[in-house]
């Protein structure tokens, strides 16, 4: 879980599939569909890189 008290910035170069307020911001950014991104991260990992690539985007 996340540790509310700290205020630095999310980690944008990773995907926490498990987060419903980062997979919101991952959904809007990329621009597809929750299962969309649920099938790139289980396919290529939670890199927002890799994830990237794999959508084409």
């Amino acid at each position: 879980m996340d540790n509310l008290t700290k205020r630095n910035p999310p980690d944008r170069s990773k995907i926490n599939i498990s987060e419903d307020f980062e997979v919101k911001y991952w959904l809007k950014a990329l621009g597809v569909s929750r299962n969309e991104l649920q099938r790139a991260v289980d396919k290529v990992g939670n890199s927002a890189a890799a994830v990237r690539k794999e959508l084409g985007i």
